[in-house]
């Protein structure tokens, strides 16, 4: 178990809770019983004597009453599965001492006290990942959100903030590299082959940013100046060897530094700056103050072992994490119910530096479909929760799309309603007043409302209600004048029948169909539950163009007529909208398709409507290839779920490979064209050189719709002439879903060429789990048996078994085998590591909204794991609001 070692004799204070209790329901802790710390603990000293199987740690508290806080003179300090060895106050040792579930009580009176806590830990045990733990030799932490507690006792909340002084001992040989938070003040060795190093963090945080590594690491070192002229040095910490794949990840880092600086007007604050890469991480990355943790695959990119995508990746997590320095360090949360104050604004921080990175057009696009992709059936789903959640029992939980993406996308409206220049004075109000301090969403909206000049009173819904709104939308035309009509609704959510309007900000614009322009886009504010906007000087009907820019996380529902959408798909000079028009397309076939079915006038009718907007986009000399390659990309099969009340997978399924079919038939000689034109530009990591990498696959994919011989033979010589990942990982991939001799020999040679490299062998096993292949599900059982799967290492787990949970041909086979390999994986995975385990429930979760045969199994399913013993609150909390 993770638990503490055995007390001796000799330790006859140490308590420990009972390991053999049976395990009682958690409760639910609600954001409306929030109560101040009775005990604020301005300072904090660890001193750690490190090992692989057993590190003990001495924490030393200042602990102050605080003021703001009625009553209690216990001290409560938070533990979760550790003993404590020795307990000290005002350097005396005490016995009466007590816990009370995990935690430990100490009765205090006065108002100040030192108080001492000895603890020991065996990180090589720690599966769970949270905490201090052990990663192929080396040892690291993971304390967001409560895993601070599983190294000390103490009081582990976001509005406990310290000063931290850390002092590392441990073995040279085994751990020659030894860092924490701020600065490093003093250094040394002893006599027996041991070596010690003292650090300090200036800036008051809470335990959650507190971050220690210790290991053989060795660095790409670089310095960056300031605004204001300070010389930063900069780290990133990887295993010899790795050290050659880290220059983007260095290049993020400065470009983040300096965008955050001219953008938002912010400058770091320490003198150093550390990321370490570790390759078994539950997250993708950590904002520890001044020692950001990584995950392997935001960090290590080169052009033979990283896509395109995985740069973007690296990039965009690298600027994620370093944005946290102000938007989550410097002001962090007051309670865990707040997570989107620091996310959600730092996710929309991330999207914007990645979009003056690159294309701003495309990386919109690929926003929002991560946004419908994971947000909205979790928004429709029995997990919908607000973006300040109300309750909950595990907070790991509440670390979803609807805190992040659909956090960033609320806080984008109110840029939106502002304009840049006025939200940037309501940032700057807001970092001017919360600085050092723990802070609310409320603070945030009122600093945006005051800096801005808003009226955000109304808006505020927007993080009390769950759901995504429905807007339905409407134009007529008499005269001269045309009329936009609107409405919205909120849909029912769990806990939430009645639903208030909430302000709901749209860019459109009407277009001429003659000289296909417009005007000029107009911002509309919907709120109220209908209201109708009139616009005059339009001899003719005009064609609307709505939500452009996504300006708001809705779904839209309007009539229009296929013309329409070919009209906006080849000539709306909005991006987002000219791809939403591409997709409305796809989307109202596929829809129409699936659900009352299509004689074969109708079907043609529609496939002849798509067919002259998608060679428009292949032959439009306008585009850039990124777009291009964009718009080339039909709706994926779960937001196409989404548009049905009760979904037919292996219907929705067997419509859009029909479709591709029909795409790659109707234009081989274009796509066939364009994949020629792509092969021949030669590699690079500029605009072009990308756009060409992202057609050339997309086109690939589609002649093998098409022409499976074809596309045997193009997808082998892309993959034996590949000098990329991108092109070489493009072309697995539709060799993986055919059945050819071709595929087995790319394959082997494959994992031959990467063996031992674990980011790409993650990739090898992704590709095949998410594949259309007819014994798909029978190859993820081998490969689970394979000597490179292992069960222990996060990224492997999802590598294999997330593919199988997104790939709709596997995970929804008729014959339940989809969802049985998914409630096993659970069931196995759980008592390793519950937080990962927990992340594959809301794939069975969403039983209500498919076919009631699919359903049933489903359901089934989540009954076996419900019926588990021991769940972790994790995955039981997460399996029985999806039963509820």
């Amino acid at each position: 178990m993770d638990i503490a070692s055995t007390p001796t004799e000799a330790q006859e204070n140490t308590q420990v809770a009972d390991a053999a209790s049976p395990p009682q329901a958690p409760p639910v802790i609600r954001r409306e019983d929030y109560l101040p710390p009775a005990w604020l603990v301005p300072e904090i000293a660890l001193d750690f004597a490190l090992g692989i199987d057993e590190t003990r740690v001495v924490s030393k508290l200042k602990v102050v009453r605080n003021p703001d806080a009625a009553g209690a003179t216990a001290l409560r300090l938070h533990g979760d599965q550790i003993a404590a060895l020795a307990v000290r106050v005002d350097g005396e040792a005490i016995n009466d001492w007590r816990l009370e579930g995990p935690d430990l009580l100490v009765e205090l009176p006065g108002a100040e006290h030192l108080v001492e806590v000895e603890t020991q830990v065996n990180p090589a045990a720690n599966s769970k990942l949270m905490g201090l733990y052990a990663s192929n030799g080396m040892l690291c932490t993971q304390c967001e959100a409560e895993g601070f507690r599983r190294i000390t006792f103490f009081p582990d909340r976001p509005d406990v903030l310290s000063t931290y002084s850390v002092r590392m001992t441990g073995d040279k040989a085994t751990f020659p590299i030894l860092l924490s938070n701020g600065n490093c003040t003093a250094q040394g060795e002893d006599a027996d082959g041991a070596h010690w190093a003292e650090w300090h963090d200036p800036w008051p945080k809470p335990s959650y940013l507190f971050a220690l590594v210790a290991g053989d690491l060795v660095a790409n070192h670089s310095t960056f100046t300031t605004m204001s002229g300070r010389e930063v040095d900069l780290n990133i910490w990887v295993r010899p060897g790795d050290e050659g794949r880290t220059q983007h990840a260095m290049d993020s880092l400065i470009a983040s530094m300096k965008w955050d600086e001219q953008v938002f007007g912010r400058e770091y604050d320490l003198d150093l700056f550390n990321i370490v890469a570790v390759s078994d991480f539950n997250m993708g990355a950590m904002e520890n103050k001044g020692l950001n943790v990584f995950n392997t695959r935001y960090v290590l990119a080169d052009p033979e072992t990283a896509t395109d995508g995985d740069y973007d990746a690296v990039e965009g997590v690298i600027g994620h994490e370093y944005f946290h320095n102000w938007s989550g360090n410097r002001i962090t949360c007051r309670d865990w119910f707040q997570l989107s104050l620091k996310e959600g604004f730092t996710v929309l921080r991330d999207q914007l530096f990645s979009a003056d990175m690159g294309s701003e057009a495309v990386k919109r696009i690929e926003d929002v479909r991560i946004l419908r992709s994971a947000q909205f059936p979790e928004d429709s789903g029995p997990l919908a929760h607000p973006i300040r959640p109300d309750s909950y029992q595990e907070i790991n939980n509440f670390y979803t799309a609807t805190v992040y993406n659909k956090g960033a996308e609320v806080i984008r409206m109110m840029r939106t309603m502002a304009g840049p220049e006025w939200f940037r004075k309501g940032t700057d109000l807001y970092f001017e007043r919360h600085d050092g301090e723990a802070a609310t969403c409320e603070d945030f909206i009122k600093a945006i409302e005051d800096g801005a000049g808003l009226d955000l009173t109304q808006f505020r819904l927007w993080y009390s209600q769950a759901g995504t709104p429905l807007v339905s939308a409407s134009l007529s035309h008499e005269g001269t004048t045309a009329t936009v009509s609107l409405s919205q609704t909120v849909p029912v959510t769990p806990g939430q029948p009645d639903k208030k309007p909430m302000p709901i900000p749209l860019r459109i614009a009407l277009f001429d169909r003659d000289s296909g322009t417009h005007a000029g886009e107009q911002l509309v504010v919907l709120d109220k539950a209908s209201d109708s906007f009139v616009f005059e000087g339009f001899a003719k009907p005009p064609v609307l163009s709505i939500n452009r820019g996504f300006s708001a996380p809705v779904s839209i529902d309007i009539e229009r007529a296929n013309e329409d959408l070919v009209f906006l798909a080849a000539r709306d000079d909005d991006p987002f909208a000219r791809y939403e028009a591409m997709q409305s397309l796809v989307v109202q076939h596929l829809v129409a398709a699936v659900g009352q079915g299509l004689g074969d006038a109708a079907r043609a009718e529609a496939r002849a409507a798509i067919g002259k907007a998608f060679a428009a986009i292949l032959t439009d000399p306008a585009l850039d290839d990124l777009m291009r390659g964009e718009l080339m990309i039909l709706p994926a099969e779960s937001y196409l779920a989404e548009q049905m009340l009760v979904a037919d997978p292996g219907a929705i399924h067997a419509e859009r490979e029909a479709l591709k079919t029909w795409l790659g038939r109707e234009y081989a000689d274009a796509l066939t064209a364009l994949h020629d034109r792509a092969v021949a530009v030669p590699y690079g990591r500029d605009a072009a050189a990308r756009g060409a990498r992202k057609i050339k696959n997309q086109a690939l994919a589609l002649i093998a719709a098409g022409n499976a011989q074809e596309g045997a033979r193009r997808a082998y010589a892309q993959y034996r002439a590949a000098d990329n990942m991108t092109d070489r990982q493009g072309a697995l991939i539709v060799l993986a879903s055919l059945d050819v001799p071709e595929r087995e020999e790319a394959l082997a040679e494959f994992h031959g060429r990467y063996e031992g490299n674990a980011l790409v062998i993650d990739k090898w096993f992704s590709l095949q789990a998410g594949s259309f292949h007819p014994q798909v599900l029978a190859n993820i059982r081998k490969l689970a048996e394979h000597p490179d799967f292992t069960m222990t290492n996060p990224n492997r787990v999802r590598a294999l078994y997330m593919g199988a949970a997104m790939n709709p041909k596997a995970f929804h086979d008729a014959s339940g085998e989809g969802y049985r390999l998914i409630g096993d994986l659970i069931r196995r995975l759980d008592p390793i590591n519950p937080q990962t385990a927990a992340r594959f429930v809301p794939s069975l979760g969403r039983w209500r909204r498919i076919e009631s045969v699919r359903a049933a199994m489903m359901r089934a399913e989540l009954e076996k794991i419900a019926a588990e013993p021991s769940l972790s609150r994790d995955v039981r909390e997460q399996v029985t609001k999806s039963l509820g």
